[in-house]
């Protein structure tokens, strides 16, 4: 009998000029956020999709939180951390979040409405958009070391 098993391949890739879709979350005080207006606020955005059961999400986004600050002062980049988590373990993101410290913005997709509208399958998905609200590059799963190709990319955007 073969055994078949899936392996997920990180992925990075090149994409035609696309647009963020001005979708309406919540953050984690209950406050409505426009996909669209963080997008478009002249500065690049980076949107990580991410939920508090994925391990390689929570990895990606505390390793980029001990760069956070000099990406900022460099490139001027926000970090707009999306959870995907649904109706059953939304409760943990807050402590989760505050357990970490992170200084990103945080929006709740329970419904996964902006991550079907950004065609997210599997997380942790990252989009790089610039300070037009157009996607300019993708990456799927996470390895240590990814975030060197991310800067990589956010200094391609503000050379």
């Amino acid at each position: 009998m073969a055994l078949i098993g899936l392996i997920f391949l990180s992925f990075s890739v090149d994409v035609d000029v696309k647009s963020i879709p001005d979708l309406q979350l919540k953050d984690m005080e209950g406050n409505l956020i426009s996909t669209g207006e963080i997008s478009t606020a002249g500065h690049p955005t980076l949107f990580c999709f991410w939920a508090t059961w994925c391990s390689p999400c929570k990895r990606e986004l505390n390793n980029y939180a001990e760069l956070y600050e000099d990406w900022q002062e460099e490139t001027g980049v926000e970090i707009v951390a999306v959870s995907i988590d649904d109706q059953r373990s939304i409760r943990r993101v807050t402590p989760y979040v505050n357990s970490v410290l992170w200084d990103y913005t945080i929006l709740l997709d329970p419904n996964k409405d902006f991550a079907r509208a950004m065609s997210v399958i599997n997380v942790p998905h990252t989009f790089l958009v610039d300070g037009n609200g157009n996607i300019v590059w993708q990456h799927s799963n996470y390895s240590t070391g990814d975030e060197y190709e991310v800067y990589e990319q956010l200094l391609k955007l503000v050379e």
